[in-house]
């Protein structure tokens, strides 16, 4: 059964950039990728009442204008359309970027979400841009990787893995994490930053599960001590040169400490490294 990838464009150079990462990751996998474009009208709302319903003719409009870029990209994608294990989808659709993407992934049964760091509207000082940030917190029902423009695709010498043992993991949550480690080879490098001394009861119950399904997986464990958690994992991912970085984005947990505003200048320390995150499953 083929794995079912959404990768949302916006026809930008770091947009084209993440899709040709994500065929290069599952080079060898059996996929079908969904090409992703959601185009809108500047200033409509429809949960305004207060916003005047478009005209048809400014519906056209931006349609005709998302069609022809829509088929720009498409003679760009037809030499990587070459690879037996590959399908793919293009989607061309009327609506909020957001509220569209949560549609379309629950209507095509997505499996993960592989996107740009910044868009074209995102300003350059920026390296996580709001679309990417709003996804990884919107989309929760599968994993979402975000790929700087700097970054070409090539194996990550390993996966850097933050967690604090505070709550349980689920083997769901943690798939596609195995599975980017099997396909890349890469060992992941599961990092504490704690300020105690030794691990609580509930942490050593939650390391202990974490390594079983972790099972034959490479991993390593590692742990700073006395530092923020934000610092340490700087300082972790810069000491080693970690080519990527992967989490349990729990909701107005984990993520939140580490990458939520004011952290956007410290998202600069890891302009050149993919993010991963992965979300609490509730199955």
């Amino acid at each position: 059964m083929k794995k079912r990838i959404l990768i949302p464009t916006d026809y930008s150079t770091n947009a084209f950039n993440a899709i040709k990462y994500a065929l290069e990751l599952y080079k060898e996998e059996s996929c079908e990728f969904f090409i992703f474009h959601s185009y809108y009208l500047s200033g409509f709302s429809k949960d305004n009442l207060l916003t005047p319903e478009p005209t048809d003719a400014e519906l056209e409009r931006v349609r005709i204008k998302s069609e022809r870029n829509m088929s720009k990209l498409k003679v760009q994608m037809k030499s990587f359309e070459e690879n037996p294990h590959h399908s793919f989808q293009y989607m061309d659709v009327f609506g909020s970027f957001y509220d569209v993407m949560e549609e379309t992934v629950k209507k095509e049964s997505i499996e993960f979400v592989i996107m740009g760091t910044q868009g074209e509207s995102d300003k350059k000082t920026v390296v996580l841009g709001s679309n990417a940030v709003n996804v990884m917190e919107r989309i929760r029902t599968c994993p979402v990787m975000a790929i700087p423009a700097t970054v070409a695709f090539s194996k990550p010498n390993e996966i850097v893995f933050p967690t604090s043992f505070l709550t349980d993991y689920k083997e769901t949550e943690l798939d596609v994490l195995r599975e980017i480690s099997r396909l890349t080879d890469a060992p992941i490098r599961i990092l504490h930053v704690q300020k105690d001394k030794k691990l609580s009861k509930t942490q050593m119950k939650n390391k202990a599960l974490l390594e079983s399904i972790l099972g034959s997986v490479p991993h390593t464990y590692h742990t700073l001590y006395d530092l923020e958690i934000k610092d340490g994992v700087r300082s972790f991912v810069q000491s080693r040169e970690s080519d990527m970085i992967a989490f349990i984005n729990r909701k107005h947990n984990f993520f939140g400490s580490i990458f939520s505003n004011p952290m956007v200048k410290e998202l600069g320390k890891y302009s050149n490294v993919p993010l991963l995150a992965v979300h609490d499953v509730k199955k």
